[in-house]
């Protein structure tokens, strides 16, 4: 279990250096923004609804939230972190737990036409627990919205990402049998400035 911690540790806190082998949980970013909260100037948010293993519908502010992000080592795509709170539930009286969710997007579809989606890979990491969930390939969820836009304030370094997409089918957990769909999430987010598609 405690090699298990280790490796959990060392995959939310560094960034993959080859995209080889897509859609394991290697598919990461690291997530240490300097400042507090997801973006400077405000304008950040998270809203996702998580079935299965949780059942959660979050809606995540700016202030309550970290984001970090930037292009994959190919240069085909990008990877985006957010974390933020998990409420407890009813019956749990711990202190709310923290949810990291690491998207990675391919830039472009395998499908012809003005209608794409582009192929996007989850992992869903609820943190102190040594749970994660990944969809171990980028076909099971789908980014339909790709917005960047550069942060004039962030000295030209970042931009502010807007995305929105969904999951038709759910992450397995990596040490365990349970599932976690994300029928639907939307989020904007702050990744470093790079080449968009």
């Amino acid at each position: 279990m405690q090699k298990y911690l280790c490796l959990l540790a060392v995959i939310t806190l560094t960034a993959c250096a080859s995209d080889s082998d897509e859609g394991t949980p290697t598919d990461t970013v690291a997530a240490a923004p300097t400042q507090s909260g997801c973006i400077a100037g405000g304008g950040g948010s998270l809203q996702a609804r998580l079935r299965g293993a949780l059942d959660e519908d979050l809606d995540w502010t700016n202030d309550s939230m970290l984001c970090e992000g930037g292009a994959r080592p190919d240069g085909k795509g990008l990877r985006v972190a957010l974390a933020g709170p998990l409420p407890p539930t009813q019956a749990d009286r711990s202190p709310a737990r923290r949810l990291r969710f690491i998207f990675g997007i391919d830039y472009q579809d395998q499908a012809a036409g003005s209608a794409q989606a582009l192929p996007t890979n989850v992992t869903v990491i609820i943190e102190g627990e040594g749970r994660m969930f990944a969809t171990r390939g980028n076909d099971r969820c789908a980014v339909e919205t790709l917005e960047r836009v550069p942060l004039p304030a962030e000295g030209g370094r970042y931009e502010r990402v807007h995305v929105r997409g969904y999951c038709t089918e759910p992450a397995a957990e990596l040490a365990g049998s349970a599932r976690l769909l994300l029928p639907t999430f939307e989020f904007t987010g702050r990744v470093t400035a790079g080449d968009a598609p």
